[in-house]
C-alpha cells in the first residue's frame, strides 16, 4: 500500500540525487550495491549491541537508495533483467539484516525470548512472502495479492523499533513484529491460494496432483519502489 501511495512522491524528491549520481558517471548497480552495504551494517553493527534508533537511522539513510538506483535505471536507459535481479537479491538480503539484527539483540543483551522469537517470525515469513511471488511469475503465474508488501514490513518495523528504543519500551515494536508476522503469514496463503486457482483454471492441476518441485525460472522484481524495487516495471512484494 506504502509502495503505491509514496512512489511518485518520493521519485520527484529524489530524482536530483539520481540525476547527480548520473553526472558523476556512478552506476545505477553500484548505488544498489552500497546501499544495502549501508543498510546491512546499520542493522547488524547497531541492533545487537542494543543501539536500535542509531541503527535506524543508519539504514533509513541508505534505504532510499532502491528507489535513486531505479530512476538512474530508468532516465540512463540502463534497466535491465540483471539489475532488476540484483537490486531484488539485494533488497532480501538487507531485509534479512534487519530483522536478524533484532532477533541478535533480543536474543543476547536485549534478553526477551519472546521478542527475538517474533523477530525471527517475521525474517522467515518476510522471505516466504517474497519467494512465493518470485516462485508464482518464474512459473508463468501472477500473484500480486496480499496485506503485506515490502514497503509495509520495512516502514513499520524502523519507525516501531525507533520509537520503542527511543522511549524505552518494547510494547510497541512487540505488537508491530506479532501484527506483521500474521499479515505476512495470511499474504503467504493468499498468494497460494491465487496460484492454486490460476492453475485450476488453466487446467495444470487435478485431484492426483503431487506438491513437488517444478522446474522453471525464478522471476526477480524490479528496482525503484519505495523503499522497494522498480526498473523493470513490476511492484516489489
Amino acid at each position: 500500500m506504502l509502495n503505491r501511495l509514496l512512489r511518485a512522491t518520493m521519485t520527484k524528491i529524489l530524482a536530483p540525487v539520481a540525476h547527480l549520481f548520473l553526472r558523476l558517471g556512478i552506476s545505477p548497480d553500484v548505488v544498489t550495491v552500497v546501499g544495502t552495504i549501508g543498510v546491512c551494517v546499520g542493522a547488524l553493527a547497531f541492533f545487537p549491541r542494543g543501539e536500535i534508533w542509531v541503527g535506524v537511522l543508519v539504514i533509513t539513510a541508505f534505504v532510499f537508495s532502491d528507489t535513486v538506483d531505479g530512476i538512474m535505471a530508468r532516465e540512463s536507459g540502463r534497466s535491465s533483467k540483471w539489475g532488476a535481479y540484483l537490486d531484488s537479491t539485494l533488497d532480501r538480503m538487507g531485509d534479512a539484516a534487519i530483522f536478524g539484527g533484532l532477533v541478535l539483540y533480543y536474543a543476547g543483551p536485549g534478553d526477551n525470548r519472546w521478542m527475538a522469537g517474533l523477530a525471527l517470525a517475521c525474517l522467515i515469513l518476510g522471505s516466504v512472502v517474497s519467494y512465493a511471488k518470485a516462485r508464482a511469475e518464474g512459473l508463468g503465474y501472477t500473484a500480486n495479492v496480499g496485506i503485506a508488501e515490502r514497503a509495509d514490513r520495512l516502514v513499520a518495523v524502523l519507525v516501531a523499533a525507533f520509537f520503542a528504543d527511543l522511549f524505552g519500551s518494547t510494547l510497541l515494536l512487540g505488537v508491530v513484529l506479532a501484527l506483521l508476522a500474521i499479515a505476512s503469514f495470511i499474504t503467504v496463503l493468499q498468494r497460494m491460494l491465487t496460484v492454486r486457482r490460476q492453475a485450476l483454471s488453466s487446467g495444470e492441476v487435478s485431484s492426483r496432483d503431487v506438491p513437488g518441485d517444478v522446474p522453471g525460472e525464478v522471476a526477480g522484481d524490479g528496482r525503484g519502489d519505495v523503499p522497494g524495487d522498480v526498473s523493470s516495471g513490476e511492484v516489489s512484494p
